[in-house]
């Protein structure tokens, strides 16, 4: 990328926009109100607007490495919560996508410095699953099998929370999709909460 080019592209993108409508920017900056918070990965190759075809103000977006929700992650908690109670988003997608670098990392045994505590809880959902993945013989296929069981176990963190489950309860939706690089294909998991939440529910139904 040329930054030197960036502010002419900037101002490219301001011309179309007002060409198209002159009240655009006026509309932007009266304040936002998406029907959906976004949580995505952090590669570069995987931007939520795009992939969902959104216009600025239609997504509320998170983003950090292998699309994690980790229950002492202040960061991602705060945007939960903000969107939920306060922006009262109708859907929280999840999407992961196959080739995830932090995925990739996460199953190799080796020590990656400051990167290990994040890794931990990737490879924790490799241990919950371990029976499966470790049946895959073919190492792509387990890869990306792991992709889909962490966005499953993120959006099982999502629905930990009491502000989620309280929403829930007024149509709130979440969903966990991945993203195929090879294909540009979105795959709904097409999650089955009441089943993968049926031995838990007892301990994270805290919605009282």
């Amino acid at each position: 990328m040329n930054l030197e080019k960036v502010f002419e592209h900037n101002q490219e993108w301001i011309n179309m926009r007002l060409n198209q409508n002159e009240a655009y920017f006026d509309n932007l900056s009266s304040g936002q109100t998406p029907e959906v918070l976004y949580i995505g990965c952090s590669d570069s190759r995987v931007t939520a607007e795009e992939l969902l075809g959104a216009e600025p103000g239609e997504v509320f977006v998170h983003r950090n490495i292998a699309n994690m929700v980790v229950g002492i992650d202040l960061n991602t908690t705060s945007v939960l919560n903000y969107a939920v109670d306060h922006l009262k988003v109708k859907h929280i997608i999840v999407c992961g996508h196959y080739n995830c670098g932090g995925i990739k990392a996460a199953m190799v045994p080796k020590d990656l410095g400051i990167m290990n505590p994040w890794l931990r809880n990737i490879r924790d959902v490799y241990r919950l699953h371990s029976d499966e993945l470790n049946a895959i013989e073919n190492e792509g296929m387990r890869y990306n099998r792991l992709v889909e069981l962490n966005v499953q176990e993120q959006c099982v963190n999502v629905v930990k929370n009491p502000f989620v489950q309280r929403a829930m309860e007024n149509g709130l939706e979440v969903h966990g999709w991945v993203f195929d690089l090879f294909t540009g294909k979105l795959i709904d998991l097409k999650l089955d909460f009441d089943s993968i939440l049926e031995n838990i529910k007892e301990i994270y139904d805290i919605n009282e």
